[in-house]
C-alpha cells in the first residue's frame, strides 16, 4: 500500500489529509526529512507560499525533496503548493524566495484577487466524465511552459497542470467532496511505486 505526505509547515494540510483518509489511503503530516523519506509521494497544500517556501528551509526539507522530484517523486501542489513548485513567481514579495524551482511553469500570485474574491465553480477535467467542483480562494494564474501538459483550463487559463511526476492546481480540491483528483494523484503514486 502506497503512504502519501501532506506537508504540514502551514496552509490547509489536514483537508488533504481528511480527504487522503476518505480514499483509504494511508496518509501522514511531514514536517521533517525524517518523515518525508517515509512517504512515496508529498501532498503541498494551499496557505501562505513565501512562509510555506521559508519553513521548508528552515527545516531542511527543501534541497531534499528538490533532489527527490528531480529522481521521478511524486508531488502535488494546490495554489500555494503550485507557487512553491514553479520555475518563475510573479507578484512575489521577497525575491529571495524562488521555492522548489521545479514545474516549468511560471505563476502570478494572487491573480484572481483577494480573499472577498473567492468563488467556486465546475471544471473539466482531461480524462473525467463529469465536471468537478472547485474552490478559488487568492488563487495564483499559471502559465505553462515546455513540457507541462494541461488538464483543466478556467476562461483560457490553465487551472490543472501535470509535468511528468509532478501535479499542480490553483484551485482547492480538498475544500469538496470530490475526491477525483486525489485519486488522480494516487495513481500516479502507485505507477511510480510499480515502476
Amino acid at each position: 500500500m502506497v503512504s502519501i505526505g501532506v506537508l504540514a509547515l502551514q496552509g490547509d494540510f489536514a483537508e488533504h489529509k481528511a480527504m487522503l483518509d476518505s480514499c483509504d489511503i494511508m496518509a501522514s503530516f511531514v514536517r521533517t526529512p525524517e518523515e518525508l523519506q517515509n512517504v512515496d509521494g508529498l501532498i503541498i497544500p494551499g496557505g501562505e507560499s513565501t512562509t510555506i517556501s521559508r519553513l521548508m528551509r528552515l527545516n531542511g526539507l527543501d534541497s531534499i525533496l528538490k533532489k527527490k522530484i528531480e529522481r521521478g517523486f511524486p508531488v502535488f501542489g494546490t495554489c500555494a503548493g503550485a507557487i512553491v513548485l514553479a520555475r518563475k513567481i510573479l507578484g512575489n514579495k521577497f525575491s529571495d524566495n524562488n521555492g522548489l524551482n521545479a514545474l516549468n511553469i511560471t505563476v502570478h500570485r494572487n491573480a484572481y484577487g483577494s480573499q472577498t474574491e473567492s468563488f467556486e465553480t465546475k471544471l473539466h477535467v482531461k480524462g473525467f466524465h463529469n465536471r468537478i467542483p472547485a474552490v478559488f480562494i487568492r488563487a495564483p494564474m499559471m502559465e505553462v511552459n515546455d513540457g507541462v501538459e494541461v488538464l483543466s483550463e478556467l476562461d483560457m487559463h490553465p487551472v490543472l497542470v501535470q509535468q511528468k511526476n509532478m501535479l499542480a492546481a490553483t484551485f482547492h480540491p480538498e475544500l469538496t467532496k470530490d475526491t477525483r483528483i486525489h485519486r488522480y494523484f494516487v495513481e500516479m503514486v502507485k505507477k511510480n511505486v510499480s515502476h
